[in-house]
């Protein structure tokens, strides 16, 4: 219905048109709503993520913050667990989330891929859920891994944790690097040659099936696929990891080669 206005202050006519007719798709989550929870303190995934989910129209990222302190400790990492349901609550009230991932590697080992997912499950029941560890062992399953070696920025009784979870899920590690770094502040500075050159020395111990490196601030996305070039061995990171089997969850397989293997399996 069409109608003539005036507006009070100008005495300008104009002609207002309401009830225009419209028609609706799905937006931009033709397929899937994924929602990622990211540290406060994390200066990276949100930047790798966007690199790889720019190449999966379609599948379509939100976010949100949790609080942790930036010093990573067991204590800190503990401390999150009745925080992350509020994280989750947050996405998109009233509608569907397909896939929701916990980003925080240490924490998802410190409290429990299980109790990160009920705590996600508290506030969207049957969402499909994901962390970096439980990408990482989905990940190399598709490598066909079973030696790891493992490098991680973390301080020595962080590194005990990730050290022994992996090897309670039946995989070897038989080689583990550190920069033993406490703050993510520094942690998200490292190079990406001295990602790269960290690897080449993990490599220099032993022989391993793939290679993975341990922390949402670290950045590997960009790298990846040349270091599989360089070295010849798969690799991944908890970035890397989390989003290949976020799409993954989501239904979403197309083949992304210039992230390395891991996006084309």
């Amino acid at each position: 219905m069409d109608a003539k206005v005036v507006d009070e202050n100008s005495g300008q006519a104009m002609k207002l048109i309401e009830n225009l007719p419209f028609e609706t798709d799905n937006g931009i989550a033709a397929r899937g709503r994924v929602g990622l929870i990211v540290l406060a303190s994390d200066y990276t995934i949100e930047h790798e993520w966007r690199q790889i989910f720019a190449q999966l129209p379609g599948l379509a990222l939100y976010q949100s913050r949790i609080f942790n302190d930036d010093q990573i400790t067991p204590e800190t990492l503990r401390a999150m667990e009745p925080r992350i349901r509020d994280c989750a609550d947050v996405f998109l009230p009233g509608a569907t989330m397909d896939v929701i991932a916990y980003g925080c590697t240490s924490a998802s080992m410190a409290i429990g891929e299980d109790k990160v997912f009920q705590r996600i499950r508290e506030a969207r029941p049957g969402v499909a859920c994901t962390t970096p560890i439980t990408a990482a062992f989905a990940a190399f399953d598709a490598f066909k891994a079973k030696r790891i070696g493992v490098l991680t920025p973390y301080r020595a009784d962080v590194n005990r944790i990730v050290a022994d979870y992996i090897r309670a899920r039946g995989f070897d590690v038989p080689v583990f690097g550190s920069f033993n770094e406490e703050s993510d502040a520094v942690v998200a500075g490292i190079s990406p040659e001295s990602i790269r050159n960290g690897v080449k020395r993990v490599l220099t111990e032993t022989e391993v099936d793939a290679i993975f490196v341990s922390c949402t601030s670290v950045r590997l996305v960009e790298e990846a696929a040349s270091i599989e070039r360089e070295t010849g061995i798969p690799i991944t990171s908890s970035n890397h990891a989390m989003a290949w089997h976020t799409a993954r969850l989501a239904g979403v397989t197309d083949q992304l080669p210039q992230f390395g293997k891991l996006f084309t399996l």
